[in-house]
């Protein structure tokens, strides 16, 4: 069975369904989570064809598995201990002196017209106290406050991806990156955008994330349910809605997402507002839902999963302190929510509760 969890950013599917996917893989399910605004902008002007060449939502990365550990895998050529039996391109303390030596010449043959003389040095050491070239900041580009700027923020989604992979590693779980832009490279500025509505133009993802979904044919599909109101949650949820929408296609029958789609609480937005029943939503939050769908709860018991969840969030380091103050505070935030909705579910340690969606 296929189970496929959307995060509107990195760390939300790890924060609200840590808990469930442990328990999943761990009865052997399989678990695809896809990130979509996993992006700084950079790649908006990309065609679909060079999106797709790039790997932007058309692969997955799959989990490191001990089936696929190298260290189960022999060596081509035998490693023997004695230099002398080592293969010609082993790396040896004489070797490569060798090799620096023709380096130090070529270096100086290419450096005769100059005044001064740089060694070429093949371990890229800085020599005499001397920095090393490609540290000087004024080689290269000149770094304009924008290119700083842009650089900062492309690095600090490289860093959140990053860590989304480790907690792929980590929880057993294929990743897809959708990559699009963070609602702050949108234009968003401010509280009051991010946690209002969405801009007339900037809509839902749904056909670029629909395709996503039908191409991973998942059994069981999970949407954030937009608690906190912000904007790109709030986008995310509006395709799972707009999917609930769709008619059967009988001339090419499609999946019927009716019972397949379920919206999971997003934490700690949930823990924060003190969510407990879907009137706590803002108003019109579910306006798109069909009269002949409801949405009903259901609990799922992560008594025995709850440290590995906590383990999992563990991973996001840069996200710890700007949301908990600490890997201790988050800990107990994740406890207490999950001892909450255990105590309105009738479990007996922890749970985490998902709106799974119903034909009337």
């Amino acid at each position: 069975m296929a189970h496929v969890f959307v995060a509107p950013h990195p760390d939300d599917v790890a924060l609200s369904c840590g808990g469930l996917i442990a328990s999943l893989r761990e009865l052997g399910q399989n678990v695809t989570i896809i990130t979509v605004f996993s992006g700084s902008g950079q790649s908006r002007a990309l065609t679909p064809y060079q999106r797709e060449a790039l790997g932007f939502g058309s692969k997955a990365i799959w989990p490191a598995t001990e089936a696929f550990n190298r260290a189960n895998l022999g060596a081509d050529q035998p490693i023997l201990s004695g230099p002398d039996s080592l293969p010609a391109w082993a790396a040896t303390d004489d070797r490569l002196e060798a090799t620096q030596a023709d380096a130090d010449a070529a270096a100086k043959r290419f450096w005769q017209r100059s005044s001064w003389y740089r060694r070429a040095d093949i371990r890229h050491r800085a020599l005499g106290g001397q920095p090393l070239i490609d540290a000087q900041p004024n080689q290269g580009p000149i770094l304009t406050e924008e290119l700083v700027e842009a650089a900062a923020a492309g690095e600090t989604m490289a860093a959140r991806r990053l860590e989304d992979e480790r907690f792929a590693y980590f929880a057993e779980a294929s990743i897809v990156f959708l990559d699009l832009p963070d609602a702050v490279f949108r234009g968003y500025d401010g509280d009051d955008e991010l946690l209002g509505a969405p801009r007339p133009d900037d809509p839902a993802p749904y056909d670029l994330l629909r395709r996503e979904i039908e191409r991973l044919e998942p059994q069981r599909l999970y949407l954030p349910l937009g608690i906190g109101n912000h904007v790109d949650h709030q986008l995310i949820r509006q395709v799972g809605l707009q999917l609930l929408g769709e008619s059967r296609r009988w001339v090419m029958p499609g999946p019927d997402y009716v019972g397949r789609v379920a919206f999971y609480e997003d934490f700690p937005y949930a823990w924060w507002n003190d969510f407990s029943r879907l009137e706590d939503l803002p108003e019109g939050a579910l306006e798109g839902l069909p009269r002949t769908v409801s949405l009903d709860p259901e609990y799922a018991d992560v008594g025995d999963q709850v440290e590995r969840k906590i383990s999992g969030i563990s991973l996001y380091a840069s996200q710890l302190g700007r949301l908990f103050g600490g890997p201790e505070a988050m800990a107990d935030a994740v406890r207490g929510h999950g001892a909450k909705l255990a105590a309105l579910g009738g479990l007996p340690d922890y749970a985490e509760r998902y709106w799974v969606s119903t034909p009337i």
